[in-house]
């Protein structure tokens, strides 16, 4: 139903949807373990038991039929799925109720609904036809997400924010700075040489680094062509296909099945994690969706059947072969060269921000790497958040984070943007009450004093309602998706 929900594009119920289906992930985290063995109940909040199927419904209604789910996507879908379990016991609790007149109303005045702006019957009976929707089954989810709306609106829709932090809002987004700053990367490419005896020392201590596991697979591609001998995908393809799944059940392998349905011969891959052959280069005769899948084929079940959309396969697990990547190799020498450029900024950018935290790093400091580096210092005024013109947008944002007259480290998590920068002024920009701007940052001032307010309701939650999840029923589900 979730799913003729969504087509509900149009409609403010969309929005609203939307929206709440977010707040789950704010609010609930993944909880304690369930010790129990029953795999017919998935988690129990306070006392009350949710069934296992209620849990595998959600994630049908959530996801596509050829989405593969790993064990951190099930989990957020689980976390999810408590959060909503949550919200309908809050609703329950607070007695929130909706009118069958307020409800017919909320119809009525729909815009998709009417004709002429008025409502209309037969547009109504319309969207359920071609939405495969029965009228309780629509007027249901629109009352649980009109519920959901006023249960949210309950808890954070008196929010008046006063004036000195819509002016707050205003000025941190628009102030103006400016900045002096060093780009670290031009120190770096001066230092950045490694000898050959620092490349084969890093070779020899990171030798497990330089292994890679490759499955060794069969596998033959299926299709109307070459099953039936025809183009067309018909009853008599998806049952031979039926054929297929129950040998391969029954153990029958790869080859047995290429003489059955004299399929010719099988293609042979070796294949890693990445997707790579042997000689690292990419694997394009099988489509990149299928790679979680086929990695993990084992000897257990060494022969499967995988569809992927309107394609088909079968797979035959034939061993894993554990290859060594030799140092004369150009793509070993650039990993090594690589690995150590990044162990060199993050050595040196590490000590600077050290030195930062303790107070010992000043203009001064500053000042004298660009002379004894002889690398310029370059200088920007920044007229706002939004402004890249100079920096580029994530560089800026974690700018305006950091007060005046003070220096600051900011580079990624790659070290591949790295700037050393100090912040020498910043300008307040007021707004006025009767500036044309002044309701829209009212309204993000309301979002965010909402959004404290959601956390404050997090940990009320969490202190409210016990939850206990059982891992074993989320386990025996995994599989299937």
């Amino acid at each position: 139903m979730l799913g003729s929900i969504r087509k509900f594009s149009s409609s403010v119920y969309a929005k609203i949807f939307l929206f709440i289906v977010a707040i789950p992930f704010v609010f609930w985290g993944m909880g304690p373990v369930f010790t129990g063995g029953n795999l017919n109940t998935i988690v129990k909040i306070d006392k009350d038991k949710i069934p296992t199927n209620d849990f595998i419904n959600f994630l049908r209604q959530q996801t596509s039929n050829d989405e593969i789910l790993d064990e951190k996507s099930l989990e957020k879908f689980l976390s999810k799925f408590i959060g909503e379990k949550l919200i309908e016991q809050e609703i329950e609790d607070l007695e929130i109720k909706l009118t069958d007149k307020s409800l017919s109303n909320i119809i009525k005045n729909e815009k998709i609904f009417k004709k002429n702006n008025e409502f209309s019957r037969t547009e109504y009976e319309k969207f359920l036809v071609e939405n495969s929707l029965s009228a309780p089954a629509l007027e249901s989810n629109i009352l649980n997400l009109e519920k959901k709306d006023q249960l949210f609106k309950f808890i954070g829709g008196g929010i008046v924010p006063p004036n000195y932090i819509i002016k707050s809002t205003y000025n941190k987004i628009h102030q103006k700075r400016n900045v002096q700053y060093i780009y670290l990367n031009d120190i770096f490419k001066k230092k950045l040489k490694f000898t050959e005896k620092e490349i084969q020392t890093f070779y020899d201590q990171n030798l497990s680094s330089f292994e890679d596991s490759f499955a060794l697979l069969k596998f033959v591609q299926l299709n109307p062509n070459n099953l039936t001998g025809n183009n067309e995908f018909d009853d008599l393809f998806f049952e031979k296909i039926d054929q297929i799944d129950d040998f391969i059940v029954e153990g029958k392998n790869l080859d047995f099945i290429l003489t059955k349905y004299n399929l010719g011969s099988s293609l042979s891959i070796s294949i890693n994690k990445k997707g790579l052959n042997k000689k690292f280069e990419k694997i394009d005769i099988i489509p990149a969706e299928l790679i979680p899948n086929v990695i993990n084929i084992d000897e257990t079940q060494p022969t499967v059947l995988i569809e992927q959309k309107d394609n088909f396969f079968i797979f035959q697990y034939d061993g894993i072969e554990n290859v060594k990547r030799k140092i004369s190799e150009n793509s070993v020498k650039n990993d090594i060269i690589k690995n150590l450029e990044k162990n060199y900024k993050r050595k040196l950018i590490s000590e600077i921000i050290n030195r930062i935290n303790e107070g010992n790093y000043t203009k001064k400091d500053f000042d004298n790497l660009s002379s004894n580096e002889n690398v310029p210092i370059n200088k920007a005024t920044l007229e706002n958040q939004n402004d890249d013109k100079k920096l580029n947008k994530d560089i800026v944002k974690q700018i305006y984070a950091h007060p005046s007259k003070k220096v600051i480290v900011i580079t990624d998590i790659a070290f591949t943007e790295n700037y050393l920068i100090y912040i020498d002024l910043i300008k307040n920009v007021p707004i006025n009450e009767n500036a044309e701007d002044y309701v829209k940052y009212t309204n993000l001032s309301k979002n965010i004093l909402a959004n404290n307010l959601y956390n404050t309701y997090d940990s009320y939650l969490n202190m409210k309602y016990k939850i206990d999840i059982n891992y074993k029923a989320l386990n025996s589900i995994k599989n299937n998706f």
